[in-house]
C-alpha cells in the first residue's frame, strides 16, 4: 500500500508497541547457549557444513583475536560512541556494554523490560551518536537513550507502519533515521514522537506501478527487501528477498530504483565500496562469489559492470564485506570463513583467525572515527577483534 508524506501522520502517531511473551523462556542472565535462529540458519543453508575448509593459501594470515562476551547467542550488531564505550546486541535479549574499547564486556538489561519479556526479543541493531542511542529488536521493539545507556525509554510505533522496522541510525540529539522491510525511510527530530516519511511509496507499489521497467523478477513484486546498507550521505542499497534484483535510493528521490543483478546467481548481500556510493558497489552471490564495481555508479542505469574478485571460498557463502581502507578489504561468511584483500578487492587470501571455531560469521565492521578498530560478529557468541598482527 502506498504511503506519502501527507499520509504519514497516521503511521507515525504513537500506538501500543507490540511485544512477544513466552512463559517457558529461560532466564537470559544464565547465559545458556542456544542454536542460531531459524531465519539466520535458512539464509546460510547453502554455505556448507560446520567443518571449515582448508586454507586457500599456504601462508594464511591470522589478523583477528576472539573476545570473551557474557552470552553464547548470535551476535547481531555492535556500535561505539567513543573509543572506549560501546554496546553489543544479539539473540534472546542479549545486551552487553564495554568501557575499555571492547577488551571486556559486561551483561546489561533494560530496566523497562522484565527478564521474561527481555529474553523474547532478538536485538538486531544498535546505534549511538554523542551519547544518544537506539536499539531495534524483533518482534518490533524500539528503545532510546539520551544518557549513554544509563536509562532507556520504549518508543511506540504504529501497527500500520509499512513493513517491519529493519534498521535505525542515530544522527544526533533527538534525531534518527529508520527503515522498514517495505522500503520506507523515516526521520525523527523529536526522539521518536513523530516520524516523517522520506519515500513516496512502498517498493512493491513502485515496481507494480511501473511494471518493473524491464528488471528481471521485479514484475508483480509483493515481497520485501533484505540487507539494506546505507552510505555516509544517506543513500541506500537493498536486495529483494528472493535475491533476484536489487534497488537503490538517494535522499531527495521519490521512489526506489530497481536494477538487474546481471548474473543468474542469487544475490546474498550488497553494499557500498568503503561505505561510499561514489566509490562503487560490491555484491556477494550464492556459491561464494564476490563481484565489485569500483567506480562512481550511475544509479539511473538498470545494470552495472561488476568484476569478479579472485577469492577461493570452496563454495562457502559470503555474508558480509567490510572495507578497512580503500585497499584492505575483508569478506566473512559461512563456517566462520574470513578472507582479506590488500589490493582493493581484486585478489583475496584466506585468514585462519576463526578457522577452528564452529559457527558462522554474519557481520564485519570497522570504526574509522575510533582508530579504525574492527569487529567481526557471528553465531554462538562469537566476537572477533581486529589486531592486525600476523
Amino acid at each position: 500500500m502506498a504511503f506519502a508524506p501527507a499520509a504519514t501522520k497516521t503511521a507515525t502517531n504513537t500506538a501500543t508497541l507490540m511485544s512477544a511473551t513466552d512463559d517457558n523462556c529461560e532466564d537470559r542472565r544464565a547465559f545458556v547457549s542456544k542454536s542460531v535462529t531459524a531465519g539466520a540458519a535458512a539464509s546460510l543453508a547453502t554455505m556448507g557444513s560446520a567443518v571449515n575448509p582448508a586454507p586457500a593459501e599456504a601462508a594464511a594470515s591470522k589478523l583477528w583475536s576472539r573476545v570473551a562476551i557474557p552470552f553464547e547467542d548470535t551476535v547481531y550488531d555492535i556500535d561505539f560512541d567513543s573509543p572506549t564505550h560501546g554496546y553489543l546486541v544479539g539473540a534472546r535479549g542479549s545486551f552487553a556494554e564495554t568501557n575499555d574499547g571492547g577488551k571486556t564486556w559486561e551483561p546489561r538489561s533494560f530496566s523497562n523490560l522484565d527478564a521474561e519479556e527481555e529474553i523474547t526479543y532478538r536485538f538486531q541493531v544498535v546505534s549511538f551518536e554523542g551519547g544518544e542511542g537506539w536499539v531495534l529488536g524483533k518482534p518490533t521493539l524500539l528503545l532510546h537513550t539520551k544518557d549513554a545507556g544509563k536509562s532507556w525509554e520504549r518508543i511506540p510505533l504504529s501497527p500500520k507502519l509499512p513493513g517491519e522496522p529493519t534498521s535505525v541510525l542515530a544522527l544526533g540529539p533527538s534525531k534518527a533515521e529508520m527503515t522498514t522491510s517495505s522500503g520506507a525511510v523515516y526521520i525523527t527530530e523529536n526522539a521518536g514522537r513523530n516520524w516523517k516519511a522520506q519515500v513516496q511509496e512502498t517498493i512493491d507499489a513502485t515496481l507494480n506501478r511501473i511494471s518493473s521497467s524491464g528488471v528481471s523478477g521485479a514484475s508483480y513484486f509483493s515481497g520485501s527487501i533484505i540487507n539494506q546498507h546505507r552510505d555516509a550521505d544517506g543513500a541506500y542499497i537493498a536486495v529483494s528477498s528472493r535475491g533476484n534484483f536489487f534497488l537503490t535510493w538517494e535522499p531527495g528521490q521519490d521512489f526506489w530504483i530497481p536494477h538487474n543483478r546481471g548474473t543468474p546467481r542469487r544475490i546474498q548481500n550488497m553494499g557500498f565500496v568503503n561505505g561510499d556510493i561514489h566509490k562503487g558497489l560490491w555484491m556477494t552471490l550464492n556459491g561464494g562469489k564476490l563481484l565489485i564495481n569500483s567506480q562512481d555508479v550511475d544509479l539511473s542505469k538498470d545494470a552495472f559492470d561488476f568484476a569478479e574478485a579472485d577469492i577461493k571460498t570452496g563454495g562457502y557463502g559470503l555474508t558480509d564485506v567490510g572495507y578497512r581502507t580503500d585497499n584492505e578489504v575483508w569478506a566473512v561468511g559461512g563456517s566462520n570463513t574470513m578472507y582479506v584483500s590488500f589490493d582493493g578487492g581484486k585478489k583475496f587470501s584466506f585468514d585462519k583467525s576463526a578457522n577452528d571455531i564452529p559457527g558462522n560469521l554474519y557481520n564485519v565492521k570497522f570504526f574509522k572515527d575510533y582508530g579504525n578498530m574492527g569487529w567481526a560478529l557471528g553465531s554462538n557468541g562469537l566476537l572477533l577483534r581486529y589486531t592486525g598482527s600476523a
